[in-house]
């Protein structure tokens, strides 16, 4: 086969070589290149016109130890540094457990989509068994099925809704934080503070962002130890817990790692109930509707979960970006509002979704994402709260009339944002404060009324929950994981 002619550009190159070939040469650069390479290789001991000490010899042959931080060795952090040189963690009351460390369990939950023993994700103190809460919430549900038997459902339900209409007032100045209030209950960020709905114990279930759920049994005997019960049935950041007022035995939690659980304590598990391939921001129930999980998933995704039949019953792209809360009114169980950090927050009826395009029948637009969106006691009003600076109040028959109230809510990284929460009837908004104090908002007058201090608020409170059942108790969770109780006296109350 004869050999192909070259191009014009080939042969070109190749003269353009075979002359660059012939100037180097004419330079010696080649020859100059060698020596100049056979300097630089010359061992450095060679020029040196002394000989290294005994000493110096014998150090040369130690091993060579590179410095690691804990980090890269999958280490804990030393609890004695972990925190910084200062932190809110310095200051803190006696009350607070001394044996609580301010970092993450280093036991893990597992990932698998399986059930999980409460014994096995108990992780607090093994001076005070996880039994004594498995007996303390076995004690009082108990007595809640006792006090509703012979009621079916729909009647308690009326009754308490109605107890909490008609709760009463409470006088602002009357509230006080006690230092027996006080306590750190979970390592690291509370993102959630429930208070378990009954009179027969104060007692508070938080999750954090680490996976832990945490209870303080605010009532326990000094012979139980400090009333704190911690477990890690999570991988994740904690984000919702569920409390059914009639049934406290189970209690439903979900995280971002997509899982929701429910503690059993009759079977003493964490129970798998759902699975998602997405993150679930929020969850919550209907108060008609006990059966049934409402869930934010993913980019904007709500669905809804039939405990019974074990499966998704319905599922709605409403927003587009991830939701982060749900509330039903208590009124009517089919209105439902939605926050999310798309800068909106809708209501929504459950009867007039349609599965392809959702239509809201009210919604409230903010300049930045809205990170809460709570209906009031007698479901009149609707708060919103948003980091633009704005606490959004609805009112009207559709919520059609909306004010937005003045508020700092920016947080830095490290403190939870702050979502407002109704108190016990439709007259105040609660909502924290970067001063270390609980702002109060008045309805009526659409505007800051009072701040809530004390001495001993050591920490940013950023959640909350106000008891259903005790006017006057207020809970506050901050990002190191204390939890504070303000408490009113029954002089402090007013109106039923």
């Amino acid at each position: 086969m004869a050999p192909e002619k070259m191009t014009e550009y080939e042969r070109r190159r190749l003269e353009n070589i075979k002359r660059n070939e012939e100037m180097l040469a004419s330079l010696k650069i080649q020859s100059r290149l060698f020596q100049l390479s056979a300097v630089t290789k010359r061992p450095k001991a060679q020029s040196k016109s002394y000989q290294a000490s005994p000493q110096k010899k014998q150090r040369s042959k130690s091993p060579v130890v590179l410095r690691r931080s804990l980090r890269t060795q999958g280490m804990a952090p030393d609890s004695s540094t972990a925190g910084g040189l200062k932190d809110d963690f310095d200051d803190l009351p006696s009350r607070i457990s001394p044996n609580k460390s301010s970092q993450p369990t280093t036991k893990k939950s597992p990932r698998e989509p399986t059930s999980i023993s409460m014994r096995d994700a108990y992780s607090g103190d093994f001076d005070v068994s996880n039994q004594k809460l498995i007996e303390t919430i076995k004690v009082f549900s108990r007595t809640i099925d006792d006090a509703n038997e012979g009621m079916d459902q729909d009647s308690v339900l009326g009754d308490w809704t109605e107890k909490r209409k008609a709760s009463g007032t409470v006088r602002l100045e009357s509230l006080r934080l006690e230092p027996d209030n006080i306590a750190r209950v979970v390592p690291g960020r509370i993102l959630n503070v429930r208070f378990f709905p009954t009179n027969n114990v104060r007692m508070v279930a938080v999750g954090n962002k680490f996976g832990n759920i945490g209870f303080w049994n605010v009532d326990a005997p000094r012979e139980d130890g400090d009333g704190i019960y911690l477990y890690h049935p999570h991988s994740g950041p904690v984000s919702g817990i569920i409390m059914d007022p009639f049934s406290v035995s189970k209690i439903f939690t979900s995280c971002y790692d997509g899982f929701i659980r429910m503690m059993d304590i009759e079977k003493e598990m964490f129970d798998l109930v759902y699975l998602s391939e997405h993150s679930i921001f929020s969850i919550s129930q209907r108060a008609h509707d006990m059966k049934s999980i409402y869930y934010g998933e993913g980019s904007g995704e709500l669905g809804i979960w039939d405990l019974r039949a074990g499966k998704s019953s319905a599922s709605w792209n409403l927003h587009d970006e991830r939701i982060n809360t749900i509330d039903f009114t208590s009124g009517n169980c089919n209105i439902m509002a939605t926050s999310s950090t798309d800068g909106s927050a809708c209501i929504w009826d459950l009867r007039k979704v349609s599965a392809h395009k959702p239509k809201s029948l009210h919604t409230v637009f903010h300049k930045r994402a809205v990170h809460s969106a709570y209906f009031s006691p007698s479901g009149r009003f609707l708060a919103t709260t948003s980091i633009d600076d704005k606490v959004g109040l609805l009112s009207g028959a559709n919520y059609e009339d909306t004010s937005m109230i003045s508020h700092y809510n920016h947080t830095n990284r490290w403190i939870s944002s702050f979502r407002g929460i109704w108190g016990w009837d439709d007259s105040y908004i609660f909502i924290g404060n970067m001063q270390r104090g609980v702002d109060v908002i008045s309805v009526a007058d659409k505007k800051l009324e009072f701040t809530l201090r004390s001495e001993h608020m050591t920490a940013i409170p950023c959640r909350f929950d106000a008891h259903q059942e005790k006017v006057g108790m207020l809970a506050g969770a901050t990002s190191g994981g204390q939890i504070y109780i303000w408490t009113a006296s029954s002089v402090g109350i007013y109106g039923s």
